[in-house]
């Protein structure tokens, strides 16, 4: 009797053991079933983001709006993108569209006054640190141009008829670089343009970072076609230049050597704070 009544408890644990893996069995399928329809993923989450852009970007194109590329610069800006939205890829959309802490600036300038040899500003672009454009706008100059430099700026005067006034460009600017770090390539130039300033704690210029000049330039200030090339891999500014390409550029070349740019700028303004 005692071994039947063992025989018994024993066949009773198993059809308990049983029961208890058949019920894991059973719930593993349903989770896995609702993952994917409970929110889209965050590649589709991009892929619907720059299939809106390139649909705004060929509409602004018709308006006259949107910078007007070489057909031998498309490579280069695919390939400037793919970087960009790369990165971009790994962080939720919202948070990739957002301004954020970071600004990436650069500015297209035409010739005004004697020979045209003075600089005016005709286009200004601002990128997000994940390369998102925040801004994007052209600019009618104060001055009559003289010589718009095509080749290299890429402004024609039919997207001038369009263009917004410079004290709104200037304004925009100013209320999207206030309290946060601004990025760019020898940013006097673009802050001189639009008659702004900005705290020198809160600049970070590729132009002027220590080791890119030690490493690229012989202690110089190297180009940001060089520096694209150099660090990034990848060719710009082959003919016209684009204003958001560079703005993109120069917020990759400043994540692409990040703890360094702190490190150095920290070093430098705790070095001032003792004297």
């Amino acid at each position: 009797m005692a071994l039947s009544s063992n025989w018994a408890n024993l066949q009773k644990d198993k059809k308990v053991k049983v029961t208890k893996k058949a019920k894991k069995v059973v719930k593993t399928p349903c989770v896995e079933r609702k993952t994917p329809g409970s929110q889209p993923t965050k590649i589709m989450s991009m892929v619907y983001t720059m299939n809106k852009e390139i649909a705004q970007h060929k509409q602004d194109k018709k308006d006259g709006k949107t910078f007007q590329f070489k057909s031998e610069k498309d490579d280069t800006n695919i390939q400037l993108e793919t970087v960009v939205e790369d990165g971009a890829s790994s962080v939720s959309n919202k948070k990739a569209t957002n301004i954020g802490k970071y600004v990436a600036i650069d500015c297209e300038f035409v010739g005004v006054g004697p020979e045209g040899k003075d600089h005016a500003l005709a286009r200004i672009s601002m990128t997000n640190y994940y390369g998102h454009i925040i801004l994007d706008e052209f600019v009618k100059p104060r001055e009559k141009v003289v010589d718009w430099r095509t080749h290299v700026s890429g402004i024609k005067p039919e997207h001038i008829k369009n263009a917004i006034p410079f004290k709104l460009a200037q304004k925009k600017c100013a209320d999207i670089i206030k309290d946060r770090i601004l990025v760019g390539h020898a940013l006097k130039h673009d802050l001189d343009a639009l008659l702004l300033s900005h705290p020198k704690g809160m600049i970070r210029d590729t132009a002027r970072h220590l080791p890119f000049r030690q490493k690229y330039a012989k202690g110089k200030s190297p180009s940001l076609k060089k520096l694209t090339q150099e660090v990034l891999k990848v060719q710009i500014q082959d003919g016209e230049h684009s204003s958001v390409e560079d703005a993109r550029a120069t917020m990759l070349l400043y994540k692409s050597d990040k703890a360094e740019f702190e490190k150095l700028h920290r070093n430098t303004f705790e070095a001032f704070a003792k004297i």
